[in-house]
């Protein structure tokens, strides 16, 4: 049940669906129905098997001339699952033996879809708690209660949990124990969620005010053993999402910052000592999947290896050392891949020129406004960082070299210039997997990557970030461990 999609979900990490409860036996469910004023051929249904898993196990069901379609598929006990039907999805929650039939207008899934059978109790009731929770803004911490002081806040929190509680109690009427369970979890975590994350959330979106300061009794409430280890709750997409916020709690309050070269090696080690239970590998899995993205190439590795002893069923390690090797090219501490381009002064400049220094790497286009609306702001950094050990080099990825060149030398832009015809279809693109522009990179003097996603040209953090940046060139080293 994806009650709330709050914003900091998605600066973190896209959100995971929940596995299938553990422990519980395979079954089938049918899906019957009936689409009217039909927009697509097929009905889908979407299941999240492992939760480390990026891939979705899909059926789909072709619809007969008459808009109507028979689904089946197998569920490892009750677990979440969406339906899909274009590009419109809707919650389902599933369990063994349930057979349902479905209906719904073609135009709008969500609004008009209705059930009828086994199982049907259930999703119309996540259905009427998206209405009214979830669709009701009121309800939601973005985007006007993010801007409440502490004592408000709780008090909305407060008011929401109580709401959730009584629309389930009053509602409960042929629901099934696991469903209950599961709706009890969501409620809960998605309490302790947004409760973890609102100094952290108002930060990001109340750019008038400084960090909030919170009274000593505000984290209290993870005190509570019992809402940390709790097995029952392990399929609730927001008690991984809560476990996984609540490691990073830890890191930072022992005084780590996430730019830290050891940030996710605490993090990893916290999940491990802090965590029991079958959530204990999955939130250590997504601390990895973090590290491979924006930690660097050794620990990584050594994390990785490190989990095969608490993956004792293997059922995680081979999806994250397939995710290890995806990533690993551009983890912290890798080699930035080598080109040669010419410049906009004629000659022919490859990255190894810059050997020794900073590099702040900007992926530009001349028909790009919001590359171009960057570009201003490099001439300041540029005059602040004159005489400093660091190259602002930019790449522009424009066939037309008339007017990128024209452009260059008529606006004085500063830094280095270069430009490689082909966009991003382009050789050096696709080098660094750039899908758009603007895009950023920060490289090490030794020619690692350092940090691939910077503060942007026009953030006023990006000054203390380059500061910070020389000098790391020894601490993220690109070295793999013996034999691999």
């Amino acid at each position: 049940m994806a009650y709330r999609s709050t914003l900091l979900a998605a600066l973190l990490w896209a959100g995971l669906l929940a596995a299938p409860l553990l422990g519980q036996a395979q079954g089938t469910v049918v899906l019957t129905g009936k689409v009217s004023g039909r927009t697509a051929d097929t009905v889908a249904v979407s299941v999240r098997e492992n939760p480390l898993d990026v891939k979705e196990q899909i059926t789909y069901a072709r619809l007969d001339s008459k808009g109507e379609f028979r689904l089946a598929l197998t569920v490892n006990g009750p677990t979440r699952a969406d339906l899909v039907y274009g590009d419109d999805v809707t919650d389902l929650f599933l369990e063994p033996g349930n057979q349902m039939e479905v209906r719904f207008k073609g135009s709008d899934l969500a609004s008009s879809v209705r059930y009828k059978g086994k199982g049907a109790e259930a999703n119309t009731f996540l259905t009427e708690m998206d209405d009214k929770f979830v669709e009701n803004d009121g309800f939601q911490v973005l985007p006007d209660n993010i801007t409440f002081y502490e004592a408000p806040f709780l008090s909305f929190l407060d008011y929401r949990r109580k709401e959730e509680v009584n629309f389930l109690e009053e509602n409960s009427e042929g629901l099934t124990a696991p469903f209950k369970e599961y709706v009890k979890a969501e409620i809960a975590y998605g309490y302790a969620n947004d409760r973890l994350t609102f100094q952290d959330l108002r930060e990001q979106v109340v750019a008038t005010e400084g960090r909030l300061k919170m009274t000593p009794s505000y984290y209290e409430f993870l005190n509570d053993k019992t809402l940390i280890n709790n097995p029952a709750a392990v399929q609730s997409e927001q008690y991984q999402e809560f476990l996984l916020n609540y490691i990073h709690y830890l890191a930072t309050s022992s005084g780590k910052l996430r730019s830290d070269p050891d940030f996710y090696q605490v993090c990893y080690d916290m999940a491990k000592n802090q965590l029991t239970g079958p959530a204990k590998p999955i939130v250590m899995g997504r601390v990895l999947k973090e590290s491979f993205r924006f930690g660097h190439v050794k620990q990584s590795a050594a994390m990785l290896e490190d989990f095969r002893a608490v993956d004792a069923k293997n059922q995680y390690y081979p999806l994250l050392k397939q995710d290890f090797e995806t990533h690993k090219a551009f983890a912290i501490g890798s080699p930035a891949p080598d080109f040669r381009l010419v410049s906009s002064k004629g000659d022919t400049l490859s990255l190894k020129n810059f050997a020794g220094k900073l590099v702040y790497l900007n992926f530009w286009r001349t028909t790009s406004g919001l590359a171009l609306r960057d570009l201003p702001y490099e001439a300041e950094l540029a005059k602040k960082f004159e005489g400093k050990n660091i190259v602002f080099l930019n790449v522009a990825l424009d066939d037309n070299e008339g007017a990128w060149k024209q452009l260059v030398i008529s606006k004085k832009l500063p830094g280095v210039h270069v430009r490689s015809g082909g966009g991003l279809r382009s050789a050096v693109a696709r080098a660094y997997a750039v899908q758009d522009v603007p895009s950023y990179f920060l490289l090490a003097e030794d020619g690692t990557f350092l940090n691939t996603k910077p503060k942007r040209l026009s953030s006023r953090a990006a000054v203390d970030e380059i500061k910070e940046s020389f000098g790391k060139a020894n601490t993220y080293s690109s070295s793999m461990p013996t034999g691999r």
